[in-house]
């Protein structure tokens, strides 16, 4: 079974998994504004790719954040609860006898997933050309101890 799973922050519950179709009227405003249906008006900027790969004993988790520096990420666990938050605000000022050109930048992403089997302790990170690299160790299941009781 796939540990790892979305956590949905504004509801603070888990999403529901598998092909699960409800009339959450939260989630058709949220998918009525998406990319496929109003291509124009939909700013993909606060979007973090993520993808997650399973192997015996970790799950390996990367996420794309180009022109992200380490400074501007922060990895907090709270109550089996992993998020990965970015904010990033840049500014950029030229002057000259002709113009003056002053764009600012500015970037907020977060994403949360559910690591109840996850030893967090031994949780690593790495950034590396725009790629964040978390190593999420499986924790050790103790597997059902049965005992034999005899009646007297």
């Amino acid at each position: 079974m796939f540990g790892l799973v979305p956590f949905d922050r504004r509801r603070n519950q888990i999403q529901p998994a598998g092909d699960e179709r409800s009339w959450d009227i939260d989630r058709i405003f949220e998918n009525f504004f998406n990319d496929a249906v109003l291509p124009g008006f939909y700013n993909r900027s606060g979007f973090m790719r993520v993808d997650i790969k399973e192997t015996d004993e970790a799950y390996w988790l990367e996420a794309e954040l180009p022109g992200i520096n380490r400074d501007q990420i922060n990895l907090d666990v709270d109550q089996d609860v992993l998020t990965i938050s970015v904010n990033q605000d840049e500014a950029t000022e030229e002057k000259s006898e002709q113009y003056l050109r002053r764009e600012r930048r500015c970037c907020s992403m977060t994403r949360s997933f559910n690591v109840e089997n996850i030893n967090v302790d031994k949780i690593a990170a790495k950034l590396e050309n725009g790629i964040l690299r978390l190593e999420l160790p499986k924790r050790e299941v103790n597997p059902k101890q049965t005992k034999k009781i005899d009646i007297a």
